[in-house]
């Protein structure tokens, strides 16, 4: 008898370790059992996803045989956090964003989030926000040394900064103790509007806060025009890196040393509710950057800083309750990643101003994290994943190669205007608009389980964001203008227009595809109508007519069913008046009976656009 050694955790070293090929013989088996006939890395393959940038996750990952060197926070390459103690000691910055003409409410907003959890405030002034005139005002009663001020002021960066300088001072507030951002980003505006801006005045501030204010940062490299834009992950960290490179030229041109113009840049990404993918983009984007550093002779100076948002892109009109949770678990993966502020966008960003309970959930989002789930104690919490570390590799190749094109074209302001980013931009944009309306890529409470029934979410208006660049996109945009033609149709005629669910057999025979058919309906604003009976050729008629659809029907029912009964049904609701019948399921099954098929990765916006023509619901 062998004698396990007393430690109580012994147990599996009596068994031999299983292998890579034992796994996949046995993910072999599985698909076997599904009817596909694949056999060692085909059989891995299966189980694969491909990842926009040419990226793709597998379903396994084991050690590397080899790893780039991830260091240690707060050394080069600084993968694993710009600072040696990270977020540790009291969490990540929470950032707030401030977006109102008025000063007087922006400074109620303001001194609000300060006394409930807000660490910094992140001013939108100039066009489209604060009037630089109301800064004053607006910072009202809060201690510029203590509180960290971002300016976000487009064309006029230099007016806002200078009147941000001079307020302090009128204040007495010491040069060493100002605390800011002050936001010159003259490419970040040209991509935003097409409109051209020269950097003297950049460099100007990056100069004056060099020499005179330690703890301040005069310029941004803001990457979110890209993501606004459709960009991947890779495509916002390769046009980062090539606007962080045009900086830095022009502030070493313009007399900063490079370890002093280094110092001058904070950076601005979006974080996604895809956590793994976050995760990693922050923690290549701090590698990708310490390479230039290395490059321009500072590797030590190479620590870059971040300021992360929650996407915009991500945020829905419809059903908005629901990000709250992209909102928390995006939050949550920037501070795993290792950002140094964040901002979560209040879960009512896309339709107006704010109101206070948005803007609370929002900062306490971050403090949950920070202060219950405790995820600012280890510095790098990803860090050592199979996955996490290989997917930081691949985007990190990825941006960088994209970020040799953008150098190639001229550099980021040539690629602007020759057109290259805008064109780069709106291919990636179009392929995954694609897959979000084929419902590969699906939206809680929009494309899937919509709410017909949900009362919408009204607030004042924002004021109009700066246009003219590159456009802004949202995923929810194709699915909001079916719905805002059902929402007119209920306006004019008191009732969303309906179409009829004739579900065929027993349960056990129709449920999966009737539930798939009413959530695929129900995502362009159609209410699915069904008899609480399943219909036979004879009753369907009668449970036509009294469902009130609107010319429209689609059959639900299992392949052998649809064999049987498919036509005869079919032709009893074209007698009953039904002009469309649609059938769930894949084409092939009874290709004369009815007019077109839903089915599982469909152009369901095509179809649902098809629907409302024939029911003339008009836009």
């Amino acid at each position: 008898m062998t004698v396990l050694p007393d430690d109580g955790l012994s147990l599996a070293a009596e068994f031999p370790d299983a292998t890579h090929e034992q796994w996949q013989r046995l993910v072999e088996g599985v698909l076997r059992k599904s009817g596909k006939e694949v056999s060692g890395g085909a059989a891995e393959d299966a189980l694969s996803t491909t990842l926009q940038d040419g990226l793709i996750t597998r379903p396994l990952y084991t050690a590397p045989e080899k790893a780039p060197d991830t260091g240690f926070p707060g050394s080069a390459p600084f993968v694993r956090g710009g600072r040696a103690e990270g977020n540790a000691v009291g969490g990540w910055g929470v950032r707030q964003r401030h977006l109102g003409t008025d000063p007087v409410r922006v400074n109620e907003a303001v001194l609000a989030d300060l006394e409930n959890g807000v660490t910094s405030l992140w001013l939108v002034l100039g066009r489209g926000g604060l009037p630089v005139d109301g800064l004053a005002r607006a910072l009202e009663g809060v201690y510029l040394d203590l509180a960290p001020v971002t300016l976000d002021a487009g064309a006029e960066h230099a007016e806002a900064a200078t009147a941000f300088l001079e307020l302090c001072a009128a204040r007495g507030t010491a040069p060493a103790d100002v605390r800011a951002r002050l936001g010159a980003d003259p490419l970040g505006h040209e991509a935003r509007t097409g409109e051209a801006l020269d950097t003297a005045a950049a460099v100007a501030l990056a100069r004056t806060a060099a020499e005179g204010f330690p703890q301040v940062r005069a310029v941004t490299v803001d990457a979110l025009p890209y993501h606004e834009a459709g960009g991947s992950a890779a495509e916002e960290l390769g046009l980062s890196l090539a606007t962080g490179v045009a900086y830095l030229r022009a502030l070493t041109g313009g007399g900063l040393s490079t370890e002093a113009a280094l110092g001058q840049l904070e950076f601005r990404y979006a974080a996604t509710a895809d956590q793994f993918l976050t995760i990693a983009k922050l923690r290549a984007a701090r590698r990708l950057w310490a390479r230039v550093a290395e490059a321009s002779g500072a590797p030590e100076a190479g620590a870059q800083r971040q300021h992360v948002v929650t996407s915009p892109v991500m945020t829905t009109r419809r059903d908005p309750w629901v990000n709250m949770l992209r909102a928390t678990v995006a939050c949550m993966a920037a501070g795993v990643g290792g950002a140094d502020a964040v901002t979560v966008l209040p879960f009512d960003h896309a339709l107006g101003l704010p109101d206070a309970f948005a803007r609370r959930i929002a900062r306490n989002t971050s403090t949950i994290l920070v202060e219950e789930s405790h995820l600012a104690r280890v510095i790098d919490p990803a860090g050592g994943s199979y996955y996490v570390e290989r997917l930081t590799d691949e985007l990190a190749h990825a941006a960088w190669a994209f970020f040799q094109t953008v150098e190639k074209a001229g550099g980021q302001a040539a690629a602007l205007r020759s057109g290259l980013v805008a064109e780069r931009l709106a291919a990636t944009w179009a392929e995954r608009s694609q897959k979000l309306a084929r419902r590969r890529e699906p939206i809680t409470g929009v494309s899937e389980f919509p709410l017909l029934s949900e009362k919408p979410v009204v607030r004042e208006p924002a004021p109009p964001a700066p246009s003219g660049g590159l456009p802004r996109v949202r995923r929810d945009e194709a699915y909001e203008v079916l719905r805002a033609r059902s929402d007119a149709h209920l306006a004019a005629t008191g009732a969303r227009p309906r179409i009829f669910l004739a579900a065929l057999g027993p349960a056990a025979a129709h449920t999966a595809r009737a539930t798939f058919a009413s959530n695929l309906f129900q995502a362009g604003g159609v209410e699915p109508v069904h008899d609480p009976v399943s219909v036979t050729p004879e009753t369907a008629a009668a449970a036509y007519a009294a469902s009130g659809a609107d010319g429209t029907a689609v059959l639900c029912s299992s392949d052998a069913l649809y064999a049987e009964q498919a036509a005869a049904v079919a032709a009893a609701l074209r007698a009953a008046g039904a002009t469309t019948v649609f059938l769930a399921g894949k084409p092939g099954t009874a290709e004369e009976a009815v007019d077109a098929y839903v089915f599982a990765g469909c152009d369901a916006v095509a179809v649902l656009s098809r629907v409302l023509d024939r029911m003339g619901v008009t836009s």
